[in-house]
């Protein structure tokens, strides 16, 4: 397979002073499962397609296994791409559209044969190869559309939001098999989504992006437990992080986090790192997953109590809105929870460990620890 090298990449449209893609810069490794995610018109898209000699660069470089192909037209940079619209011929049977691309290559028709029933087994669609796209789902359609780049056997894999006209339970699915693929066929991908659970659970490292710049680049993990600002903070998890406005005051001896209408004592562990911000207006952020129903987790955390709003039942978790004064947060329960909506002064513990805290006061809000 193949690295791919993006060193300070920009992209501009006509005479806009704005950059789509403001300079990119990193390296995906060879075999390395990587995710471009954002939201919409943060760039994620276009730095694909300049990847894959679809948009043309307005500055910098792209290098594929160390060869500049800035100049180098798509059809020879041994890339094969995945479209959200599949982009499947319609009077084509499924072999066809798998092989066509092998087929203008001048292919001898034996190896072509011989390479889409390899994809059709891997993909567990020989079955299909005889019918036209409008005889399938969506989910054989993508598998076709898969298909027709494993054919390829290119560089790199390229997939531009694949799974979004999938529905819900077949998008879980179809994410679990490129999981899958890109284990047996120790691939170069690149992948491009809007939903951060897909980048979660589908990428060695994930690139955030927003307004055209890099956010953050790292492991799911790294960008779970130590986002670099507060928009990756919110980007990133699911229900998103709750933030609070607070500040940093002494009471008692101690330091604490003022929110007006709550105060609690800074955890142990962060005191140290906090004192220098006393008299300072910050942004906490926690997770739902770091707030709890007091009668679950007692004393063990500081807490204050809280009206309850909403409750989201899921199953096997619930979510629970909370307003306290003009502060609205979510915690995330267990599946059983005393909680009810509109119950008054309801008990809720903050783990206060977990806490990250922002600064507005500095451009995108770095995250202080």
């Amino acid at each position: 397979m193949a690295t791919v090298k993006l060193k300070n990449l920009f992209k501009k449209y006509d005479e806009s002073e704005i950059f789509s893609v403001n300079n990119a810069d990193f390296t995906i490794a060879d075999k390395e499962f990587v995710v471009l995610v954002g939201p919409s018109g943060c760039g994620k898209s276009t730095t694909l397609r300049m990847i894959a000699g679809l948009e043309t660069i307005t500055d910098g470089q792209i290098f594929i296994d160390d060869e500049l192909v800035n100049d180098i037209p798509s059809k020879d940079r041994n890339i094969a791409m995945v479209f959200q619209n599949y982009a499947l011929y319609p009077h084509m049977t499924v072999f066809d559209n798998m092989g066509f691309g092998l087929k203008i290559r001048k292919f001898p028709k034996k190896e072509i044969e011989e390479r889409v029933n390899a994809a059709a087994k891997t993909l567990d669609i020989s079955e299909l190869l005889k019918r036209k796209p409008k005889q399938l789902s969506g989910g054989q359609r993508q598998r076709v559309a898969v298909g027709r780049a494993i054919v390829r056997q290119p560089k790199v894999f390229l997939f531009d939001e694949p799974l979004s006209n999938l529905d819900a339970k077949l998008r879980v699915q179809m994410r679990s098999e490129i999981i899958s693929l890109h284990r047996r066929l120790e691939a170069t991908m690149v992948y491009v989504t809007h939903d951060q659970v897909e980048a979660m659970t589908m990428g060695d490292r994930i690139v955030v992006m927003k307004d055209g710049f890099i956010q953050q680049i790292g492991t799911p993990l790294e960008l779970y437990n130590t986002p670099k600002n507060l928009f990756v903070a919110g980007f990133i998890g699911s229900p998103p992080m709750n933030f609070i406005n607070v500040k940093i005051v002494k009471k008692d001896g101690k330091l604490h986090v003022d929110a007006g209408v709550f105060s609690l004592a800074l955890d142990k562990g962060t005191v140290e790192k906090m004192s220098a911000f006393e008299g300072k207006s910050l942004i906490m952020g926690l997770r739902p997953e770091d707030i709890h129903d007091n009668h679950e987790k007692t004393d063990s955390h500081p807490g204050f109590n809280s009206d309850v709003d909403i409750i989201e039942p899921l199953g096997a978790e619930t979510y629970v809105h909370f307003k306290t004064g003009g502060i609205a947060f979510m915690g995330k329960f267990r599946a059983i929870t005393l909680a009810k909506a509109g119950s008054p002064s309801w008990p809720v513990a903050f783990d206060m460990s977990k806490a990250r805290f922002f600064d507005p006061a500095q451009d995108s809000s770095p995250s202080i620890f």
